[in-house]
Parts: structure tokens; sequence; C-alpha cells
């Protein structure tokens, strides 16, 4: 699962992560592990580029030119992550991790949403990223990713919360729909390889009640 394109990934949050042992993403028969979501530390870096990088050369597979896909380096991933996170441009962007006992298995960062049109709530916030490592779907990850990120929004005063997904990605427009956001008709297309290759992304809206 995942959405924003390749692109636009570490550049969102700039306008917005300390090294750590890697984690291993191989899941051998045991008990699930405790699952929780928490805001993100900078030794966090290398495990959020571990699962972005997994994610979307899956996601991106049919979408970019492989020369583009071999560009979704971890390594590279988490000096934007590291750097996104030690320089937030708002105190809104924030960057949150999906943990299977001390595991990483997911991220999301969300921040205040560039998007005014009418169809768009007032002073809303958007999901820039969501990703659960396959080895960690079903387990309830990536609701609980968008439950903390609805809480962040909330928490930071936004009416309402955005996502753009890939057009072709019919498991996370799922996912989203399923989760209470809707289409609201709006889509762009994306610049994401050298030769001007282009990606459709459909937007998905949902309102926010007040902070409980």
């Amino acid at each position: 699962m995942a959405r924003t394109t390749p692109s636009n990934v570490s550049h969102s949050m700039r306008e917005t992560a300390g090294v750590s042992e890697p984690h291993s993403h191989s899941h051998e028969h045991r008990p699930l592990a405790d699952a929780s979501v928490r805001t993100s530390r900078p030794n966090d870096a290398p495990a959020i580029g571990m699962v972005q990088a997994t994610v979307f050369r899956t996601a991106y597979a049919d979408v970019v030119p492989a020369s583009v896909l071999e560009e979704f380096d971890p390594d590279q991933f988490a000096l934007a992550w590291r750097d996104a996170m030690a320089n937030p441009p708002t105190p809104v962007h924030r960057v949150l991790v999906a943990c299977a006992g001390e595991q990483i298995v997911g991220f999301a960062a969300v921040g205040p949403t560039a998007d005014t049109d009418e169809a768009v709530p007032e002073h809303s916030g958007e999901v820039l990223v969501l990703a659960v490592h396959p080895d960690a779907h079903r387990a309830g990850h990536g609701s609980r990713l968008l439950n903390a990120s609805a809480d962040t929004l909330r928490a930071g005063h936004h009416g309402g919360m955005v996502a753009w997904v890939l057009a072709s990605d019919e498991a996370a427009r799922t996912f989203f729909t399923v989760s209470g956001l809707e289409p609201d008709g709006a889509w762009r297309d994306r610049v994401v390889g050298p030769g001007g290759q282009l990606a459709r992304e459909v937007r998905l809206v949902a309102r926010l009640g007040p902070p409980e």
C-alpha cells in the first residue's frame, strides 16, 4: 500500500528520517508482536527508507520506467527522511511509524495540503505518504497509521484530510474509501520519468471532527 509519487516524496516533506541497525522484514512463524503507532525518531530513518523502497518498487513497477525504479534506494530515502524529520517546515508536518513490537513495518507522513478548492474541507491537512511493508499486510497497521494521521491533523485544528493515490492502485483506493475517505472527482497527472512519463492520481477527502 502506498501513495504519493516517487518524485514528490522527500520534496513534500522538505517543503515540510542517526543511524540504526537495519530492520529485517523476514517473518518467521511466531506470535504476532504488539502493534503500535508512534511519532518517528531520527534513528528510524533507515527502517523507513527500507519500507518505502520495498513498497514503491511494487506500487510503481508498471508506472515508471525501470531507470526510475532503480533509484528507489533505501539509503537515499533514509537520508531524505532524516533531513525531513530534522527540518520540518511547519509544526504540522509529522512522520509516524507503525511497529510490530520494536520492528518498524510501516510509516505515514502528514502535513498541510496545498489544495484549497471548494471540494476540500476548509483548513485541511494531507496524508503525504502511507506505506506498509508487504510482509506486514492484513495486520491492521495501515488502519492504525491512518487513524493516527487523522488524530495528528485533528490536533492541529485541521477540519479535513486529503489523500492523493495512483489511479491504477485499486488496493490503495479501496483502503482509503473503506476507511471513510471519498473520491471527489479531482485528478492530476504527475511527471514521473525522465522522458516525461505521466502517472495519474485521484484525490480522496474526508471531514475531521474536533479533537476528543
